[in-house]
C-alpha cells in the first residue's frame, strides 16, 4: 500500500489524491443519482461553463500562493469587460470591426493590470493586509461600474465576437482552449520562472525571501498585476458568452474561485500549490454544479452547498495534518 501511494505521488504528486478522489466521488454519485449525468451533454455543458471560473480562479491562485488575496477579481473582469464594450459601442456597435475589438481588448488588458498594480503597490509598500487592500478595489470597482452603468447592461457587439464564447475547434470549445492556454501558461510561469520561485519564497516566509535578495516589493506588484490580467481575460469571454455585460456578472464566482483553490491544494498562507490539482478541483466543481441542477436543485442551493464544501475541506485538511503528525 505505502510502495502503491509513493508511485502515485511520483506520477501525479502528492496534493493531487484530494482532487482525484473528489473527482471520483462525484463522478459515482451523481452517476448513479442521475441517468442523465454521464452523458456527452454534461460534460459538453461544463466545457462551456468552465473557462470563466478556471481563469478567476487563476487569477486568485497567484496571490494565494504569496500569503494574500484579491477580492477584486469578479469587478476587474467586469470592467474590463465594460471598457471593451465602451470600446465597441464607440466605434460601431454591431458594426464594429476587428480593429476596434483588439483595441478594446487591449485596453481592457490594461485595465485589469491597472487594477491589480494600484493593490499590489499599497501591499508592497504600506504592508496593510491584502484582504483590506483587495476588498477596497473590489467596493471601488463596483461603485465605478455601477456609477458609470446606473445599474443596466451593456449589449449589442458584432457578431463576430460570438465564437469566443460559444464556438469551438474541433469540436473542443473555445473558451476551454483559452483557459486551457491560461493554465499551461500559469504552470509554467509557477513552476520554470524566476517569478514563480519567488512567489513561493514569499508565501513560505516574506522576511526570508528579503534576506535572501528577492526584490519582494516587485514580486509582489508583479503578482498582483498578472492577477488583473487574467481576471481581465475572464471579462472578456464573459462579454462574448454573455453577449452583454454589467457590473454584477459572475459576482458569485469569488467563493468558487477560493474553493478551488483550496480544494486543489493551495495553502490558505502561502508558500505551496500547484496549478494543475487546480484544475482538476474546478472540474470537479462545475460537475458538481451540473449534477444538482440535474437533480433538480436550484442555483441558490448549490452556492449554498460550495459554502458548506469549503468548510468541510479546511476541517479534512486540518485532521489530515494533524493525523500526518501522529504517525510521526
Amino acid at each position: 500500500m505505502n510502495a502503491l501511494a509513493a508511485r502515485f505521488n511520483a506520477i501525479f504528486g502528492a496534493d493531487m489524491a484530494g482532487p482525484l478522489a473528489a473527482l471520483a466521488a462525484v463522478l459515482i454519485v451523481f452517476g448513479v443519482a442521475s441517468p442523465h449525468f454521464l452523458t456527452s451533454a454534461t460534460f459538453g455543458s461544463v466545457a462551456f461553463q468552465l473557462p470563466e471560473l478556471g481563469i478567476l480562479t487563476l487569477a486568485m491562485l497567484m496571490p494565494i500562493l504569496t500569503g494574500g488575496l484579491n477580492l477584486a477579481i469578479t469587478f476587474t473582469a467586469n470592467i474590463a469587460g465594460l471598457t471593451l464594450a465602451w470600446t465597441l459601442q464607440a466605434n460601431g456597435g454591431i458594426d464594429a470591426g476587428p480593429g476596434a475589438f483588439l483595441l478594446g481588448s487591449a485596453l481592457a488588458l490594461a485595465v485589469g493590470a491597472a487594477s491589480g498594480l494600484v493593490m499590489g503597490l499599497v501591499i508592497a509598500f504600506t504592508r496593510a493586509h491584502p484582504i483590506l487592500v483587495s476588498l477596497s478595489m473590489m467596493i471601488f470597482l463596483r461603485g465605478l461600474g455601477e456609477f458609470l452603468t446606473r445599474g443596466g447592461d451593456i449589449s449589442g457587439f458584432p457578431t463576430f465576437i460570438a465564437p469566443i464564447g460559444h464556438g469551438s475547434i474541433l469540436g473542443i470549445p473555445v473558451p476551454l482552449l483559452i483557459l486551457i492556454a491560461c493554465v499551461i501558461a500559469s504552470h509554467i510561469l509557477l513552476s520554470r520562472s524566476k517569478l514563480g520561485f519567488s512567489t513561493y519564497m514569499i508565501g513560505s516566509n516574506i522576511e526570508s525571501a528579503r534576506y535572501s535578495g528577492i526584490n519582494t516589493r516587485k514580486v509582489l506588484v508583479l503578482v498582483y498585476m498578472l492577477s488583473g490580467v487574467m481576471a481581465a481575460v475572464a471579462g472578456i469571454i464573459m462579454l462574448a458568452r454573455f453577449n452583454s455585460v454589467r457590473v454584477g456578472h459572475g459576482e458569485s464566482y469569488l467563493l468558487i474561485t477560493v474553493l478551488a483553490c483550496f480544494l486543489g491544494g493551495i495553502n490558505p498562507f502561502g508558500g505551496f500549490g500547484r496549478v494543475l490539482p487546480v484544475f482538476v478541483a474546478l472540474i470537479v466543481l462545475q460537475l458538481l454544479s451540473s449534477g444538482l441542477n440535474l437533480l433538480g436543485a436550484n442555483q441558490h442551493l448549490t452556492t449554498a452547498v460550495w459554502g458548506i464544501l469549503l468548510i468541510v475541506v479546511m476541517v479534512l485538511r486540518w485532521l489530515s495534518a494533524k493525523f500526518i503528525r501522529i504517525v510521526k
